[in-house]
């Protein structure tokens, strides 16, 4: 076969720095389509960006020549960049360093954008930590039940 065929869904969560509430609603309008112009200068596709003021969802499909940390280093670095360019007077701000990426089949793509489109609809009933617990179960990711976002570091002798 001399041709590379895939379709590499991704969704990926991940959250602003100490899940502060930096994204309000006007950040939000701007940094959701600058967040989609990074990933297409990466070769991505977003099919769909939600979240709520501290954390954001993307579902993307990525090229197989790529890696979801490259790409997910490319978004933060860029979008923190350049909110801090643009912020008169500056603005705190900062993406969290880890994040979630969970594979989706082409059959669940609409759910999960559905999903997606419906952040603030599903806050309404469930914090960020239950929503992020439940991804990992559903996804059978190994974790620390006592410490979900793996945020305690191994005390060093």
């Amino acid at each position: 076969m001399s041709h590379t065929f895939s379709l590499l869904l991704y969704h990926i969560v991940f959250s602003t720095q100490h899940r502060a509430s930096y994204i309000d609603p006007d950040l939000r309008d701007e940094i959701y389509p600058y967040i989609t112009g990074v990933a297409q200068n990466e070769k991505a596709s977003v099919l769909a960006v939600g979240g709520m003021p501290d954390h954001v969802h993307l579902l993307v499909r990525l090229k197989p020549t790529g890696s979801v940390a490259d790409f997910l280093r490319s978004v933060k670095a860029n979008s923190s960049r350049w909110v801090h360019e643009r912020a008169d007077p500056p603005r705190r701000f900062g993406w969290q360093e880890g994040y979630g990426a969970f594979t989706v089949s082409e059959s669940s793509a609409g759910k999960v954008c559905r999903y997606i489109n419906r952040q603030e609809e599903h806050h309404r009933q469930r914090s960020f930590e239950e929503e992020w617990v439940d991804l990992l179960k559903r996804h059978n990711v190994e974790f620390d039940p006592a410490d979900p976002f793996g945020e305690r570091r191994p005390v060093r002798p």
